[in-house]
């Protein structure tokens, strides 16, 4: 039997998605989280073989979860569900860690299958962007100017994106101001941008935000 926690913020995902694995006969539910702060204490408590992991939590940046899990809890395997649109973020995630990446959009079917491959051992991704993962590790770069910032720097776009202020920014990340400003001069240099309306354009034509 493979056990599965849920860390997702909303509770009509959770619920959903234990609806949806009630009848699987190899698949069980575990234990959930509504918050970063809980998946730690959950997943030692549940002694789960998988965690479900939202890159949208409430409290912290999803990538920077998914790499403290796999650094505590390497045999626990990962696969990220979430709202952003895999071409755009399954790349980063899988050099970060995880195991499997799926969007929220894709069908219930889908989601079973991709738990039993990782719950065997291998890595799942859709068939459409498999390629171009496959390529884009070879040559250990992305195709796209944001796929060239460091983790850190790319939850700063994001925040960014998002209409934070450097300020607000920092408050969550806990870094300096003029830490974030570093950030922020980082990310221009590297994408060749020059303020930060053009990165909240770029930002939103590539649906790095909702």
């Amino acid at each position: 039997m493979t056990k599965i926690f849920i860390a997702d913020d909303h509770v009509l995902i959770r619920e959903g998605l234990k609806k949806l694995l009630k009848d699987e006969f190899d698949l069980t539910i575990v234990g959930e989280a509504r918050a970063a702060s809980e998946i730690l204490e959950g997943i030692k408590n549940s002694g789960c073989d998988i965690l479900i992991l939202d890159l949208a939590l409430p409290d912290k940046p999803g990538l920077d979860v998914l790499k403290e899990v796999k650094a505590i809890y390497p045999n626990v395997r990962v696969l990220i569900l979430s709202t952003y649109p895999e071409d755009r973020f399954a790349i980063r995630t899988l050099k970060a860690g995880a195991d499997g990446y799926l969007s929220k959009d894709s069908a219930a079917e889908e989601l079973v299958v991709a738990l039993r491959r990782i719950a065997n051992g291998r890595k799942y991704f859709s068939d459409n962007i498999s390629s171009d993962l496959a390529q884009a590790i070879r040559m250990g770069i992305g195709g796209l100017p944001h796929e060239l910032l460091s983790d850190r720097e790319f939850e700063v776009l994001c925040m960014i994106a998002s209409g934070k202020s450097i300020s607000d920014i920092a408050g969550e990340l806990n870094l300096s101001v003029s830490t974030v400003n570093t950030h922020r001069v980082h990310i221009l240099e590297k994408m060749r941008m020059e303020t930060n309306a053009q990165l909240m354009r770029y930002a939103l034509e590539y649906k790095l935000v909702d």
